[in-house]
């Protein structure tokens, strides 16, 4: 499984070459409202004396940055902070820095609305499409949630795992382009409320994810579909009560 936001929230992971450190550090700035929307960068020159960097990796930084909708050059004016309207937030970097920022319960609601669009009918066609090995891959990660073991961390990355393999058995590799989606929505859980701390909830968790894996066995569409809109729903609620609680979502 490749390396994501949810691994760098959980280990803290931070990056390692110049180019992408420049882009991290520019886009959280953007994203922070560092550099406000409409606003002009610094030059260059500024830029790479900031960040030790030569003008060919600066360079490379701010075409990163630009094809993920945070800036846009402009001739004989400079590059700009673009609007937020257009901002990719299905791109992983963008949504974890939105979390490093510090996000809001619409924030979080509005990811749940987007996964409760993609994730139900990724599990009706993983019942049309999935092969026997992927349904018993499958159970193995959803049985696997219920160990007693799991720390809160544990669970997230299983959690993940787990998303990941049904939207994989759907067979539809456009589905694939919403990982970086179901990460940040378990980031947000994860940091705000763990089922880990539960021995019961640790097995609710399990015994949910383990029906959506036997309703695609059982080819029943219908039944998948439902299993994981109440997966996900039951997330939000637990996001939703946590905010209520009064606790905050920070960056590590």
């Amino acid at each position: 499984m490749r390396k994501g936001m949810l691994e760098s929230v959980l280990t803290g992971a931070n990056t390692r070459t110049s180019h992408a450190q420049v882009v991290d550090e520019l886009g959280k700035a953007i994203i922070a409202g560092d550099f406000p929307v409409g606003s002009i960068l610094p030059g260059d020159p500024e830029l790479a004396l900031r960040f030790k960097v030569s003008r060919t990796v600066l360079r490379e930084a701010m075409k990163t940055l630009a094809a993920k909708g945070l800036i846009v050059p402009r001739a004989r004016i400079g590059t700009r902070v673009t609007s937020r309207n257009q901002w990719n937030l299905f791109d992983g970097d963008v949504l974890t820095w939105h979390f490093h920022r510090g996000v809001s319960e619409e924030f979080l609601y509005d990811l749940s609305e987007i996964r409760l669009a993609f994730e139900p009918h990724a599990a009706v066609l993983a019942a049309r499409n999935a092969t026997e090995v992927e349904i018993a891959g499958m159970m193995r990660l959803a049985v696997a949630m219920g160990d007693p073991a799991h720390t809160a961390e544990s669970l997230a990355m299983a959690d993940l795992r787990f998303h990941l393999a049904v939207v994989e058995a759907s067979g539809n590799p456009f589905m694939r382009t919403v990982g970086s989606l179901i990460e940040a929505a378990l980031v947000g859980i994860f940091k705000l409320s763990s089922p880990a701390s539960d021995r019961n909830k640790i097995d609710d968790v399990a015994r949910t994810h383990i029906k959506i894996v036997e309703q695609i066995s059982r080819r029943d569409e219908a039944g998948a579909r439902a299993a994981m809109e109440n997966v996900i729903k039951v997330g939000r609620e637990r996001v939703r009560t946590a905010l209520n609680e009064g606790r905050e979502i920070a960056a590590p």
